[in-house]
């Protein structure tokens, strides 16, 4: 499985708060198959097949053109772990239990 964090920032916005941009993208993300998300106060976490979470991250990027943005800069870091299972609240169980 692979988790991805995925930034999405519409440029050149008739304002500075891209709060109506975000929930605009957690709606997207809402109808998109094969993948389970969490919004973070500074990027999105997705999970799911590595072709499913490209789709998603494609999805995201497209939202913000379709809001009337007119660029938009998208970052995107994958951990993709393919010799056993992987979550993100399997990875912070896994720290949380060293510091126990």
């Amino acid at each position: 499985m692979a988790i991805a964090e995925v930034t999405v920032i519409p440029i050149g916005t008739a304002t500075t708060s891209l709060s109506v941009y975000v929930a605009e993208m957690q709606k997207v993300l809402a109808n998109q198959q094969g993948i389970s998300y969490q919004l973070t106060s500074m990027s999105t976490i997705i999970e799911g097949q590595l072709e499913d979470v490209w789709k998603a991250i494609s999805a995201l990027h497209e939202a913000p053109f379709l809001s009337g943005a007119q660029r938009v800069s998208t970052s995107v870091k994958i951990d993709d772990r393919r010799d056993k299972a992987s979550s993100s609240e399997q990875k912070l169980q896994s720290v949380r239990a060293r510091l126990q």
